[in-house]
C-alpha cells in the first residue's frame, strides 16, 4: 500500500461510497422501482440518480477549490443541497 498516500478523510469517502452503493443494492432488491422522468425527461431510478448526484458532486467540489478561497466543508454543504434537489426532481 505504499503506492498511495491514504488518510483518513480518503479511507472515509470510500467507504461512505461503498456504503451507498450497497444501500442502493438492497434497497432496489427490496422495493423495486419503476423508473420516473423528472426534469430531464429522461427515465431514471434510484441508482441514476445516486450516479448523477456523485457526478455532479465531484465538479462541485473541483469548482469549490479552483474558483474559491472558502473552506471545503462548505461544499459539502451545497452538494447535500444539490442531492436532495436531484433525488426530488430529477
Amino acid at each position: 500500500m505504499d503506492w498511495m498516500a491514504w488518510t483518513w478523510p480518503t479511507a472515509i469517502f470510500f467507504m461512505v461510497i461503498a456504503t451507498l452503493l450497497i444501500i442502493f443494492t438492497v434497497l432496489a432488491i427490496k422495493f423495486p422501482e419503476t423508473p420516473r422522468k423528472g426534469v430531464l425527461q429522461i427515465e431514471t431510478t434510484r441508482g441514476d440518480r445516486l450516479f448523477i448526484t456523485l457526478l455532479g458532486s465531484a465538479f462541485i467540489n473541483l469548482a469549490w477549490l479552483g474558483l474559491t478561497g472558502i473552506a471545503q466543508p462548505w461544499a459539502l454543504v451545497l452538494c447535500l443541497i444539490y442531492a436532495a434537489a436531484v433525488f426530488r426532481w430529477v
